[in-house]
């Protein structure tokens, strides 16, 4: 009795080890597994599509030994709809009556441009087939309380591939585990990150998250707190972010698509408050968006295709799988055009910048001085212009920021350290950056002859 007591045990505990919760794989060649969550009868299962078809199934046994099993309708953030599902896929016709239909949910709950409209419908279908892209954007509505931001992530987060709602954590340390679990849409609210630990934390799941590979570092403990164990946190995929202001790190800034809001009266026909179709309407969608992902995760074609390489690089990163996921060429173009837009306005924005300052000097000396600008003249003609912003800035500074913040090379010449006169190609670069118009355009002379206005200075 003692031995048929204890086998169904072993049993039990070897099932277990062997049994691995599960929201999405490839487990196969050509074959893709998504769960599916059915809130009426409180029941999850996987929907197994392989051969262009598509099959319910309660698990998935690997050839290894070990069993994909779907979590549990009542796990708790499940339960409380942190994370949400579709039910299963359903047929939605041409991928132009798609977006088109993602787009006029959008518009019948929140007030947005038209064009930023156009790009959260693209942002949509892009987080339904996310894994197949190595570098992703991030869309935000940024503006005061009261403006809709609130009512956007509601909205456009509720449609996106396994969206994951963290605007109510109180703190950062759940949603690593949650995004690495889940590996879906992480929607959040930033304002509720105020305390500068938090942010810090917030801000390492954004500068890792758009870039396939940089998974986040975290220390836990083990034995009873007596050991640490370093683990890595999968946190790779797309987010949708409300915020008041902006970050500081002007890199993080530039992952971002965002739409600025303003306080002001709603669209006549946008309700007040939610209804409860919308989550009716949401879900539908989502099923639709299912067969979406089922049928183009294997056919996303080349970025090589839609990299504009008259872009600011960054800016053509994130613009590429919006263009690969675009319904149609007429979005495209759309998309391009918005494109060009953001391309101008980040330079304008650079526009008043220390930066822009020492180019527009150096453009005027290089077309007035007789041959390339010393540091010296660089650092006169400043204090000339821009008065006590750049009182008393030294020909050492400005050969320090040439080269830190601009990347240009100096050299020394007839006593001067003077602009060198490889940086012609460079300096036409910078000039298109910072919509700076040129007024030269044959090369920096390789020698600047002695000038009797220009003194030795240091650099």
């Amino acid at each position: 009795m003692e031995h048929t007591n204890e086998a169904p045990r072993a049993t039990k505990k070897n099932e277990s080890r062997n049994t691995v919760p599960t929201v999405s794989a490839n487990p196969e060649r050509d074959c893709q597994l998504e769960m599916v969550y059915d809130q009426k009868r409180e029941a999850t299962a996987f929907v197994l599509f392989r051969a262009g078809v598509c099959e319910t199934v309660p698990d998935f046994q690997l050839p290894d030994g070990r069993k994909l099993v779907p979590f549990s309708p009542r796990n708790n953030l499940i339960e409380h709809g942190v994370v949400r599902f579709a039910a299963g896929p359903k047929e939605y016709g041409s991928e132009p009556e798609l977006a088109k239909a993602i787009q006029q949910f959008i518009h019948r709950y929140v007030d947005l441009s038209p064009q930023f409209e156009r790009i959260a419908t693209s942002y949509v279908l892009l987080t339904w087939l996310f894994d197949a892209f190595n570098e992703l954007p991030y869309l935000r509505i940024r503006g005061e309380p009261g403006t809709g931001k609130t009512r956007f992530l509601l909205t456009v987060g509720s449609i996106c591939y396994k969206p994951i709602f963290a605007s109510g954590a109180s703190t950062v340390s759940p949603i690593f585990r949650i995004l690495d679990a889940m590996r879906g849409t992480l929607i959040i609210d930033e304002s509720d990150f105020r305390v500068s630990d938090e942010r810090a934390e917030v801000v390492k799941i954004l500068n890792n998250g758009n870039v396939r590979g940089f998974p986040v570092l975290r220390s836990e403990t083990v034995n009873g707190g007596k050991e640490f164990n370093p683990r890595a946190y999968h946190v790779f995929g797309p987010k949708l972010l409300a915020t008041r202001g902006f970050f500081d790190d002007a890199a993080l800034e530039s992952r971002f698509l965002t739409e600025k809001t303003e306080a002001g009266r709603l669209r006549n026909d946008i309700p007040i408050n939610l209804p409860p179709e919308h989550d009716v309407e949401a879900l539908e969608l989502r099923n639709q968006l299912l067969l979406f992902r089922f049928r183009n995760m294997g056919r996303v074609p080349q970025l090589v295709e839609f990299a504009d390489r008259s872009l600011e690089p960054r800016l053509a990163q994130v613009f590429a799988p919006l263009l690969a996921v675009a319904a149609d060429e007429e979005t495209r173009t759309e998309l391009r055009t918005l494109a060009r837009q953001y391309n101008a306005d980040m330079a304008a924005d650079r526009g008043s910048a220390t930066e822009a300052d020492l180019l527009e000097a150096v453009r005027d000396l290089c077309v007035s001085a007789a041959g390339r600008p010393s540091m010296k003249e660089i650092a006169a003609l400043l204090m000339e212009r821009h008065g006590r912003e750049y009182d008393n800035i030294s020909a050492k500074r400005v050969g320090w920021l040439l080269r830190r913040k601009l990347g240009l090379a100096t050299e020394k010449s007839h006593g001067s350290f003077v602009l060198a006169g490889s940086e012609s190609e460079k300096l036409a670069r910078l000039y298109a950056r910072y919509g700076i118009e040129q007024q030269t355009t044959g090369p920096l002379p390789e020698q600047s002859p002695p000038s009797p206005q220009r003194l030795p200075d240091a650099a």
